[in-house]
């Protein structure tokens, strides 16, 4: 069922995932051209991401764990979307979303982009399909800001810099578990995929819900306060004859 925003519940409430009551959010892109500009490419409005987060906070008030699918190019930017308040929607999210009262798993399984991505993909683990990618921008606009190119060298070049791989994002810590695709990715088998989730997802949601309140929220803001944390090391000059 379409909610307005273009933001998708399957079911909406309750769903069910192995033998318990959970709140499942995602983005829904479509597969066709017309199932694309209906879904408006999977880019939701302001009230999407509310409907999302009240959803959200049922959830909490129920004791019910959140589970949400990642799937979008980022948030819409039209000018309706900003004038209605498209980023106090991602930011109230992220700031209710960082205190809610409950276990969130959100699985990353195509794109990941800019602030549509963390308006519902904010949670204690994040988990990401191998060839899926997460990034505070896409390159072709990161190309565009940087080098004021969208050129096919200049987006390579964003792409790279910009670390936005599974691989490279579960090195740097900022993704929790990488989940294998087929060969040939998900779309190839999807019946693998299925099941490659369900394995990661079932074992993080066990894990989280065997830790109190108190350290399921503290261990969330130790991941968040971990995030961004990196070292330079200085190389020593070398003596020159």
């Amino acid at each position: 069922m379409a909610i307005e925003g273009l933001l998708t519940t399957r079911p909406l409430w309750p769903a069910f995932y192995k033998g318990q009551t959970v709140a499942i959010i995602g983005h829904q892109k479509g597969r066709t051209t017309k199932a694309r500009i209906e879904r408006n490419f999977g880019q939701p409005n302001p009230e999407g991401y509310r409907k999302a987060l009240r959803i959200m906070q049922m959830a909490e008030k129920f004791g019910f764990p959140v589970i949400t699918f990642v799937d979008t190019p980022g948030a819409y930017p039209g000018i309706g979307a900003e004038e209605r308040g498209q980023a106090e929607a991602i930011a109230y999210n992220l700031k209710i979303i960082s205190r809610l009262k409950t276990p969130i798993i959100n699985v990353i399984i195509g794109e990941g982009g800019s602030g549509g991505g963390l308006g519902i993909g904010f949670g204690d683990a994040l988990l990401m399909l191998e060839y899926a990618f997460y990034s505070v921008i896409s390159p072709e606009g990161c190309a565009a800001i940087l080098w004021k190119d969208q050129g096919p060298m200049a987006v390579e070049k964003a792409a790279e810099n910009l670390g936005l791989r599974a691989q490279k994002l579960y090195e740097l810590g900022i993704i929790d578990k990488l989940i294998p695709e087929p060969p040939g990715g998900a779309h190839i088998d999807y019946e693998t995929t299925f099941k490659n989730v369900d394995k990661y997802l079932h074992q993080t949601l066990k894990k989280l819900q065997q830790l109190s309140l108190d350290e399921l929220l503290e261990e969330r803001y130790r991941k968040i306060r971990r995030q961004g944390i990196f070292e330079v090391t200085e190389e020593k000059p070398t003596k020159q004859d």
